[in-house]
């Protein structure tokens, strides 16, 4: 059975606290620049609620550099390091998109882009794993493994091509600006780090996890 979790509204339609993903899906739905994260009680929800959307960006550890520690990896012996994930959230479809990526063996967030309007979670996956790829290249750092939870992400990498459905609006311009950009690099590159799937059956939900539902 699904543990029960109470979402979080800071900036939405009414914003509030719900005890259920559609409750809350119905406020943050196409709504720009919604604010939500999910938690497992109740007065956990309350209290981040009452400290606002920035008090859930906070922790109480940061790494030289600032970046911010989000989560702690719920990692197996059996994934080698270095490595880092990639994950994405948007509410609806098309709704606001964010992702960013996360360094498996600190839980330091390395990257974090979003929320771009009317844009979709395939998209999201895909331009998490190509940021990752360009930031490790840039580096000169081909031994890291980045994982995805996302099989249709690894698809359009292997193709080189995102195949979106999604119609290009003027709200959403930007994204098909950085899809273009993301394929003009791969065509452009041969990526030599590993890209591996994350299997959440064996290892929970993916570090870079937003954790929203």
């Amino acid at each position: 059975m699904a543990k029960k979790k109470f979402y979080v509204v800071w900036v939405g339609s009414e914003p509030g606290i719900y005890s259920t993903w559609d409750d809350a899906k119905t406020r943050i739905q196409g709504f720009p620049g919604a604010k939500y994260k999910s938690y497992t009680t109740m007065s956990e929800a309350r209290a981040a609620f009452q400290a606002g959307y920035a008090s859930s960006l906070q922790s109480t550890t940061t790494s030289g550099k600032g970046n911010r520690l989000v989560v702690k990896p719920r990692i197996g012996t059996d994934i080698p390091l270095p490595a880092w994930s990639v994950d994405a959230a948007c509410s609806g479809v098309p709704g606001p998109m964010e992702y960013r990526g996360v360094d498996l063996a600190t839980g330091t967030e390395l990257f974090h882009q979003g929320p771009y309007p009317d844009g979709t979670n395939n998209i999201g996956e895909f331009l998490a794993l190509v940021h990752a790829l360009a930031q490790l290249h840039r580096r000169g750092d081909h031994q890291t493994t980045v994982y995805t939870d996302s099989r249709t992400a690894l698809a359009w990498l292997r193709k080189k091509k995102a195949k979106t459905t999604l119609q290009e609006t003027p709200r959403n311009a930007i994204l098909f600006e950085l899809i273009e950009r993301a394929e003009q690099w791969l065509a452009a590159h041969q990526p030599k780090n590993k890209v591996l799937k994350w299997e959440t059956d064996r290892w929970g939900e993916i570090p870079a996890d937003f954790g929203r539902k």
